[in-house]
């Protein structure tokens, strides 16, 4: 860890958007599939580094909602990296006390993946250091549709009132419940937006862009990002 970092100033949770595989290939005359499976190796870089430095939550957004418009073999290539990566990692992921989620709709995940999925969540149940949060076949929008439709069934069945409704009764409902908001977003890749990425829980997280493509980042630059939170005054409305 670099030490410029202050220990006392960590986000408590990160999300990332693990961009720019594709184009990291492209720019190497390989195939956009190659870039995929590169990638692999930041996923287990950035799941060790932020055990190591005390990271209480990552989230990493896996496949979004709209990935499904890519072409057929490289989704079938994405939802089988997804197996080979935990098959793989698991042991070791599960010796290093890390605890596993999947976030999103994975009604339309592969049954071979989700075999996968059951295998390594369950393998980590009982850890109890960093959470790490795949997000699959995820999308904000989609997430803030299902919590609306949740609490209109307790409200419709009596469970709950209108009059109980309230920010916190609403994050209840949300894939990352009991989870604190992501304090910093890191977007790789070069461009500058969110990408349907944690609508409603990124409201006052930090962002951070950088032109390194997901294959390329590793510890520096996950400090990197960590400098540019911490050099951040995070008011929340006030007046620090």
């Amino acid at each position: 860890m670099n030490q410029k970092i202050n220990p006392n100033n960590m986000p408590r949770h990160i999300g990332v958007i693990m961009d720019g595989n594709g184009r990291w290939a492209q720019k190497r005359g390989m195939m956009r599939t190659s870039g995929h499976r590169h990638a692999m190796n930041a996923v287990k870089t950035a799941i060790s580094y932020c055990s190591q430095i005390g990271i209480e939550v990552l989230t990493l957004y896996a496949f979004s909602t709209e990935n499904w418009k890519r072409p057929v073999e490289e989704v079938s290539v994405l939802m089988n990296l997804i197996v080979e990566f935990l098959l793989k990692e698991t042991p070791e992921m599960k010796a290093n006390n890390v605890v596993l989620r999947f976030i999103g709709d994975l009604s339309r995940v592969p049954e071979k993946s989700i075999k996968a999925i059951d295998y390594s969540v369950n393998e980590m149940k009982n850890n109890s250091g960093l959470l790490v949060n795949i997000a699959l076949n995820y999308g904000g929008r989609n997430e803030i549709v299902h919590a609306v439709k949740s609490i209109c069934q307790k409200v419709g069945e009596g469970d709950l009132s209108i009059d109980q409704i309230n920010e916190q009764t609403f994050a209840e409902y949300l894939y990352t419940v009991g989870e604190p908001d992501p304090d910093l977003i890191i977007r790789s890749g070069g461009e500058t937006r969110l990408s349907n990425f944690l609508t409603w829980q990124s409201a006052y997280s930090e962002l951070y862009f950088t032109d390194v493509f997901w294959p390329d980042f590793g510890e520096d630059e996950f400090d990197n990002a960590i400098l540019y939170f911490q050099a951040k005054d995070r008011r929340y409305g006030g007046i620090g």
